[in-house]
């Protein structure tokens, strides 16, 4: 994984297993729903899982606090 960093992306989620978490389930619903198209216009990343963190890193992706 070259783009985004961990670093980088640790600056937006505090821990690594929620950023894995989170890029998971992103992918997943990437993956099933073909209609759900990624929220970046042209993602660096050919790979899914590439693309969620993408959107991660953008602040696409968060964590939901109940």
């Amino acid at each position: 994984m070259i783009y985004p960093s961990i670093d980088a992306l640790l600056t937006k989620i505090d821990s690594k297993y929620s950023i894995v978490t989170i890029a998971a389930q992103r992918a997943r619903e990437l993956q099933e729903d073909e209609e759900r198209q990624s929220t970046l216009e042209n993602p660096t990343s050919n790979k899914l899982v590439g693309i969620a963190l993408e959107e991660m890193h953008e602040g696409n992706l968060t964590i939901q606090k109940d």
